[in-house]
This record gives structure tokens, C-alpha cells and sequence, in this order.
């Protein structure tokens, strides 16, 4: 296991600009998920979409390749990857030469599957398509307009999520009120996030108290919205559930974890935070 205080996030660390596969930074997602709750086998099917700005390398004749890069791990690979490291990593290639596109998404899906534990999807994007590049918001209802007092932000309360079983509903919900902290700097992490259920109606005003009381909880991105998941389901019991979260960029990378009762893929929309 590799306790988060011995990565390099928040340390005084210097900058490789030649390929170092070894910085990537893997941290076990079993110890958090036994603290949440989560059982074994998943209750959820899920991955983790990493979206890349600041990748770049060397063609063979020295001059300077730039690109954005999409990265879908797994949920159910037994490791998360540590962001600053992540972000490391992908630094190190700045002066490294190579000799095609293909062989920069071997490598990244090499290491990145290495330090996972399972395999990582890759795909890259030249300047030649950075036009086609949008913004474009979670689809569905923003509750954030409600009119309702909140005072709770220092830990997760789940009790505030209610579900009325007499109204059976299959609604698509949207904040952009979430904020936790970084469990170990204490760097503000802030989000938009997407529930999809088909149910009992929720309490808005409870979901929307519930989401804003992250607001000084410590975890990664991964976790709390694995928490989201999970207190939805032991608390409401939806029929069908998913929850996406879009985290705004920190060093050139944003991390946006999706989970859901079901298989499936989730798109890739950049909202005008990110």
C-alpha cells in the first residue's frame, strides 16, 4: 500500500522533463472505500475520466508536438493515480523524442495501466482539432436556485437526503455548488455534478443541503463521489442511479468520476469551469 503523505502532493518537488514512468504515484482505492461502505463486488459500474491540457513532447527531428489527451480509468481498478504525480509524469515528456502519435499513447497507456492495475483508455488530440473543441454543461435541471437557508459544510450529512416513494419519477438533476478539500493539502477541489435516477422523487431541498455539506469534507474526487453514490442508494433506494461529477483543473488536469447502476459510458462534455 502506498500512504498518500509519502507521494509527492503538496512537497516541494523538481520538474523532470525526460520521460520518468516511475513517478506515477498509485494509491490503493481499498481503505477509503471500506471507511464509505462500498462492498465487494461493486455496486456500481463506473470510471474515471482524466482530460489532460498541458501534454507535449519532442518529434524525431527535435521540434515540439502539443496535445490534449483524454485518460478513462477504470472504477474498478484496485488503484486511483495521484495528481500531482500524474501531473509529473506527463511533464517528463516535454523533452523527450518520439518517433509518432502512436507510440506517445502506447506509452501513456503502458504506465498508466501499470500504476492503475487495470487497463486505461487513451486518446489524443493534435492542435490541428483544437477548433473543434466546445464547451458544453451537464445536461438536466439545475436545483441550485432554490430558495432554502444551509448551514452545514464541514462533513457529508447524509440525512438530508429523502426520497418520497409514493411518486415514482426518472429525473436528471444538476448542482454547481459542490466543493471539498484535498485530503492532504487542503486545496479547495470545486465541481458541477449530475444525478440521474429513476425512483422515488427526491427532496431537493435536501439533496441540494447535502451537496453543499462537502463543502470542508477531505477527499479525493474519486471518493466523494463514491460517498454521493452511496448514500443515495442506502437512503433512497432509486431504482436506477448515476452520478457524474465535472471537477474544475488543477495543474493542468481536471478528474471527473462517473458511477452508476449501470454499464455504461459516459460523454466528455467540458463545462465553462473547466
Amino acid at each position: 500500500m502506498n500512504p498518500v503523505e509519502h507521494s509527492p502532493l503538496g512537497k516541494t518537488v523538481s520538474y523532470s522533463d525526460s520521460y520518468s514512468p516511475e513517478l506515477l504515484f498509485p494509491i490503493p482505492r481499498s481503505g477509503k472505500r471500506e471507511e464509505i461502505g462500498v462492498p465487494s463486488p461493486l455496486p456500481f459500474h463506473g470510471v474515471d475520466i482524466w482530460n489532460a491540457y498541458e501534454l507535449s513532447w519532442l518529434d524525431p527531428r527535435g521540434k515540439p508536438v502539443v496535445a490534449l489527451a483524454e485518460f478513462r480509468v477504470p472504477a474498478a481498478s484496485p488503484n486511483i493515480i495521484e495528481s500531482k504525480s500524474f501531473k509529473l509524469y506527463l511533464n517528463s515528456f516535454a523533452q523527450t523524442r518520439l518517433d509518432s502519435v502512436t507510440e506517445v499513447e502506447r506509452r501513456l497507456r503502458q504506465d498508466l495501466s501499470a500504476a492503475a492495475g487495470a487497463e486505461v483508455a487513451v486518446a489524443l488530440q493534435l492542435a490541428a482539432g483544437f477548433a473543434r473543441e466546445t464547451l458544453r454543461e451537464l445536461d438536466g435541471e439545475v436545483i441550485d436556485g432554490l430558495d432554502i437557508a444551509i448551514d452545514s459544510y464541514d462533513e457529508p450529512q447524509p440525512e438530508f437526503l429523502t426520497a418520497d416513494s409514493s411518486a415514482l419519477v426518472e429525473e436528471t438533476l444538476v448542482s454547481h455548488l459542490l466543493k471539498s478539500n484535498c485530503p492532504v493539502t487542503g486545496q479547495p477541489d470545486w465541481a458541477s455534478v449530475r444525478i440521474r435516477y429513476r425512483g422515488g422523487r427526491l427532496d431537493r431541498g435536501g439533496l441540494l443541503r447535502y451537496l453543499v455539506s462537502f463543502r470542508r469534507h477531505s477527499d479525493f474526487h474519486e471518493q466523494c463521489v463514491e460517498r454521493i453514490y452511496m448514500d443515495l442508494s442506502r437512503r433512497c433506494a432509486p431504482q436506477a442511479l448515476s452520478v457524474y461529477a465535472r471537477y474544475t483543473r488543477r495543474g493542468g488536469l481536471d478528474i471527473n468520476p462517473f458511477r452508476s447502476s449501470v454499464a455504461e459510458q459516459p460523454d466528455n462534455p467540458r463545462g465553462a469551469r473547466q
